[in-house]
């Protein structure tokens, strides 16, 4: 049995695959953006410096050509009106009141002969003055009390005096606020849905790379038989699809065989160990007194030995393999832990130790029944074989975060140093023991092939500690 893992999305990979696309694209955008605006914005100016050049050339004209009487400064100020009119950039439909150009005529002297413009022509002279504007080459000129500065274009007539034309800078400004205001816009709108367009083909493109990641996990488990699903499609994926079921029909062809070598092997280990046994079961019967016997007693405790020793040696090596063949059912921990106490307790008490459940309540987990009883089983083995007596065992079982926490403690002389960096290995056990090494490694396989985890410690107070954990039933929402 197995379930889907749902990642958050902002912990993706089409998330942040499309995160670092629109990035890039929203960069490269803005990059030719400030190219264009600038691109714009000089020929904007460029065509504000041509208009201010030739209209100051023409009043400059038209102020050498005009007889310098009463008329002189009435001629002057229409022309300079009706060069305002002819401003470049201006929106139509604003009013026709000059706002934006001024024209004043300084003398020799420096003194003002002419003003044609808004409000006082005090701040504009001052502001001219402070500045070095050279003829045919307009320059940006900051007025006192205007938020925006000039453009001043300057020439010299015949007299020595000198003309100045000056283009507010608003409408230029105007038009590249607007173009700016745009372009953001469209920007925000367009990187937004190219968000979503790498976003939505990025994620169903991984979609396919998740199903090939949730069949391989679930191979090993439970369903050798499991196949990543193909599509017609010729591309990368599709590729490593075809490939990966490929190999698994070389995997499951391979677990099948050792399968058939493993129960072929243990048939004929079996049947010769069986047929001995039974024959010396007969010449038990057989025997007439208690020196005959204890011989016949021995070999049939040695030969069940042998036949655990085969049968664990099977079952770890199966599990190792990723091949521990598993009949899953419902199981409750509580409930087969107080069985499993009841069987052991006489045992353990005829030794003088004491073994006590701490249990949280019903625990059930989807495993294999048989399994799991021989796994508790070597626990308690361990436990009996290896603890003094006056020892106390202590059993505790909760739940929490999806997973069943089972740990056996004692106050014994727990693990020593030379066995506890490879507790779980074949063929380690400590100097006094008898055994064939193989109880601790039998219950890590059983652990690793439910999908759980186990650790041995020895404890702070003195003592030995194995904790496992094995995920609990999952519960499907209807």
């Amino acid at each position: 049995m197995s379930s889907k893992t749902v990642k958050p999305v902002m912990h993706s990979a089409a998330w942040r695959i499309s995160l670092w696309a629109t990035l890039a694209y929203a960069v490269g955008t803005m990059l030719v953006f400030v190219f264009l605006h600038q691109f714009v914005a000089a020929d904007i100016q460029r065509r504000s410096d041509a208009w201010l050049s030739g209209e100051v050339e023409v009043l400059g004209d038209v102020a050498e050509h005009t007889p310098k009487d009463a008329l002189y400064g009435r001629v002057m100020g229409e022309v300079a009106e009706l060069a305002s009119k002819e401003v470049p950039n201006r929106v139509r439909g604003e009013s026709a009141e000059n706002d934006s150009v001024f024209f004043v005529q300084l003398g020799t002297n420096g003194a003002m002969q002419l003003w044609a413009g808004p409000g006082s022509s005090d701040a504009f002279v001052a502001a001219i003055q402070k500045a070095t504007i050279q003829p045919d080459r307009p320059t940006d000129v900051d007025v006192a009390g205007a938020a925006i500065p000039f453009r001043v274009a300057t020439l010299r007539i015949d007299d020595g005096s000198r003309v100045y034309l000056g283009l507010s800078e608003r409408d230029e400004l105007r038009v590249l606020n607007r173009l700016r205001l745009k372009f953001i816009s469209w920007w925000l709108l367009l990187v937004a849905l190219g968000f979503a367009i790498v976003f939505y083909t990025t994620r169903r493109m991984l979609s396919h790379v998740r199903e090939i990641t949730e069949a391989a996990s679930r191979i090993g488990h439970s369903e050798l038989n499991a196949r990543v699903p193909t599509s017609e499609r010729n591309d990368e994926v599709g590729q490593l699809a075809r490939t990966l079921n490929r190999m698994l029909d070389r995997i499951e062809n391979s677990m099948h065989q050792l399968h058939t070598i493993t129960d072929s092997l243990a048939h004929d280990l079996r049947s010769p160990l069986t047929a001995i046994r039974g024959k010396l079961e007969m010449s038990l019967s057989a025997a007439t007194d208690a020196e005959q016997a204890e011989p016949i007693v021995s070999s049939i405790d040695e030969l069940d030995r042998l036949t655990e020793f085969l049968n664990a040696s099977l079952d770890v090596a199966e599990a190792r393999a990723d091949a521990l063949r598993l009949s899953r059912t419902e199981i409750d921990l509580d409930e087969l832990l107080r069985i499993m106490i009841d069987l052991y307790e006489p045992s353990m008490a005829e030794k003088g130790m004491q073994i006590r459940l701490r249990s949280a309540g019903p625990v059930t987990i989807d495993a294999d029944a048989a399994l799991v009883h021989r796994m508790i089983a070597n626990l308690f083995d361990n436990e009996l074989k290896h603890l003094p007596a006056s020892c106390t065992v202590t059993v505790r079982l909760e739940s929490g975060d999806g997973v069943a926490m089972l740990s056996v403690e004692d106050d014994g002389p727990g693990f020593s140093h030379e066995v506890s960096e490879h507790m779980f290995e074949r063929r380690v056990k400590g100097r006094e023991s008898n055994g064939h090494g193989l109880g601790l490694a039998f219950v890590d396989a059983v652990v690793r092939a439910h999908g759980g985890t186990i650790t041995a410690t020895n404890r702070e107070g003195g003592g030995a500690r194995i904790a496992l954990a094995m995920p609990l039933v999952a519960v499907h929402a209807v």
